[in-house]
Formats: structure tokens, C-alpha cells, sequence
């Protein structure tokens, strides 16, 4: 069965659910029994194809006896959980947001990013991710999950059927130094020894194209086979998805000029090159 809705926070309802319930080491059918309730529903619930009521939310949330942080960001989750655009301003333990983007992430046929500051989160090394955690607003207990959760989304790029990611990026994202120089130099040569996969496009926007309309906005596009596309834009202290099928034709319209800015692949590769030397 294919999911009712195919919205971000749908997205993200299913997969917190699954998340609490295996966080406490509880089967789906012994959860199901527990609660007395049907497990081809629980399960229906899980994958996203039904989406349950808040009421057995709730109930689900109280018996697994999960903290007020989570169980307050969940219920929030399930009241939205229809809107076909959504935002998360609640950087808690893991924001619902990662939660939602990790789905997309996974579930996408392609993922394109575009970034203007920073090396897209799927292309960074260790040292450069803990080096930009470290200088956000996040609390220090929290960096070591937030980095945990990073590198584990970087899976989805390996192994026997890897996503296909088109990175677009700024000259200024490459050239701006996060942590050190060291750092900088090993996150170059990760950059080029991923642009050399089949699945992964690097291209690079040159810093001397003038303005251009995708100078103030980090964003990526999921593509899926046979869903419509979200497109998640990213800030300091929340993100947003969109659903709308307008919104995100705009966005389709953003990669296009970004690809007619951005240098070929091999020239891209080229400019690595020179600045690993």
C-alpha cells in the first residue's frame, strides 16, 4: 500500500513512531497487543499509509512512557501532520524537521542541493560537520547526536542501490574556512573523491557571477518516482518544507538558472584540484 499522504510531516510522523517504539526495545505485534490494537493497523500507522488520530497517538507516547520534550514535539507533529507545507522551528533533541528530511532523503529517486555558505550535509567529512556544530547555537551535549545522525544519513550514498545527489555549490562554501585549514583541506579532497562516483554530480557556482536569486537560500529538492516533490529549505533556527505544487515548480525554475551558472563537472573537478594543492 502506498502512504495516504506523501506530505513532509507524514513523513516525519511515521518515522518517529517507529523510532520510539524501537528505542525501547518494543516489537510492533507486543506494542499492538499492549495497546490492544490491530498490528496491520499499528503497522499502517508506521509506514505512513493511515494516519492515526492524536488521541492513539497519545496513548501510544504515554505507554512507551517517552519524555515530555519528544512527546510534545510528536503530538505537535500530528496535529500538522496533513498541511503540505510545514514548518519545524523546535531545534529539540533531534528536530522533527531531521526526521522528515531523513525520510525524504531515503525514499528520494534524486536529491538536488544547492548550497551558498556551507558544504552540503551529505558531502561533509567528520571534522568539517562537528567543526560547524560546534559553532552553532546548539547545546554541547547535543553535538555528538546531531554529528551521529549526519553521518549516518551519508549512508544513503553507498552500497548496492545509492541515491543519486546533484550538489550545486558556491565558490564560497569551498573556500570559506570551517574549523582550520586542516579540516578544510580533507573536506576538498573528500568533495573530490566523491565527484568522481556515478551517483554524485559536483558543480560548482564561480564567485564572480554576480547576483542571482539563489544567493540567500540553502535548499534541496526531493524528486521521488512516484510522489510529488518536497522541496526543504533550511535556516539557523527552523526549517520549512514545501509540498505546493506551485512553490515547488518555482524552486525547479532556481535549479535550472543555478545549473546554467554553475561550471561543468569537469571543470568543477578542476578547481578542487587547484585548490588542494
Amino acid at each position: 500500500m502506498k502512504p495516504t499522504s506523501s506530505s513532509p510531516g507524514s513523513r516525519a510522523l511515521s518515522a518517529s513512531l517507529r523510532e520510539v517504539r524501537e528505542a525501547r526495545n518494543f516489537g510492533l505485534r507486543e506494542l499492538a497487543r499492549a495497546l490492544e490494537v490491530d498490528p496491520r493497523l499499528l503497522s499502517q500507522w508506521e509506514l505512513g499509509v493511515r494516519v492515526p488520530p492524536i488521541e492513539e497517538v497519545a496513548r501510544i507516547l504515554g505507554y512507551l512512557r517517552v519524555d515530555r520534550a519528544v512527546t510534545n514535539r510528536i503530538l505537535s507533529l500530528t496535529q500538522h501532520v496533513k498541511d503540505p507545507n510545514w514548518l519545524d522551528a523546535n531545534p529539540s533533541d533531534l528536530p522533527a524537521a531531521l526526521t522528515a528530511v531523513i525520510q525524504c532523503e531515503r525514499s528520494a529517486s534524486l536529491i538536488t542541493n544547492w548550497s551558498p555558505l556551507v558544504i552540503p550535509g551529505l558531502l561533509q567529512t567528520p571534522d568539517y560537520a562537528r567543526a560547524l556544530l560546534a559553532a552553532s547555537e546548539i547545546r554541547v551535549e547535543d553535538v555528538d547526536a546531531r554529528l551521529v545522525a549526519r553521518l549516518k544519513r551519508q549512508r544513503i550514498l553507498s552500497g548496492d542501490e545509492p541515491a543519486r545527489l546533484k550538489a550545486i555549490v558556491s565558490e564560497r562554501a569551498i573556500r570559506e574556512v570551517v574549523g582550520d585549514p586542516n579540516i578544510m583541506s580533507d573536506q576538498i579532497d573528500h568533495l573530490l573523491g566523491l565527484a568522481v562516483t556515478s551517483n554524485i554530480s559536483v558543480r560548482i557556482v564561480p564567485a564572480d557571477v554576480g547576483y542571482h536569486p539563489g544567493k540567500g537560500d540553502m535548499f534541496a529538492l526531493y524528486e521521488f518516482s512516484s510522489e510529488s516533490p518536497i522541496v526543504l529549505l533550511e535556516h539557523h533556527h527552523a526549517s520549512a518544507f514545501i509540498n505546493e505544487p506551485g512553490a515547488v515548480a518555482g524552486y525547479r525554475k532556481l535549479v535550472k538558472l543555478l545549473s546554467g551558472k554553475a561550471l561543468s563537472e569537469e571543470a568543477s573537478r578542476a578547481l578542487l584540484q587547484e585548490m588542494a594543492r
